[in-house]
């Protein structure tokens, strides 16, 4: 059974700092890429950023490039997110996905197969 299990998420002042992880088990970890997604109230889930299997390659979604850094340890069936200079828009439930996808393939929810439950941001102003 997979599993993906996220922590590291609570309240943050604006401009603070926060590290996500999200710690994968029952998957060949190294064979998936992984990514970060994020859903606030009344909103629809939205991708964050993504990385490939072998860390050849990472992209973020536009309002997260320069602050946040998606990274990964295959030893560790491990994957986190650093999240700097945050926003008061950046608070969301952020949830961790694998998927078998490659390149542009990964930039939307459909790409991947696994979910985890998700981790609260909540960035006060």
């Amino acid at each position: 059974q997979v599993q993906l299990v996220e922590s590291g998420g609570e309240l943050v002042q604006a401009g603070g700092s926060l590290r996500l992880s999200c710690a994968a088990s029952g998957l060949t970890f190294s064979a998936y890429s992984m990514a970060w997604f994020r859903q606030a109230p009344g909103k629809e889930r939205e991708f964050v950023a993504t990385i490939a299997k072998s860390s050849s390659s990472t992209y973020y979604t536009d309002s997260v490039k320069g602050r946040f850094t998606i990274s990964r340890d295959n030893a560790k069936s491990t994957v986190y997110l650093q999240m700097n200079t945050l926003k008061p828009e950046d608070t969301a439930n952020y949830y961790c996905a694998a998927g078998l996808c490659s390149g542009y393939g990964c930039y939307t929810r459909g790409a991947y197969a696994y979910w985890g439950q998700g981790t609260q941001v909540t960035v006060s102003s």
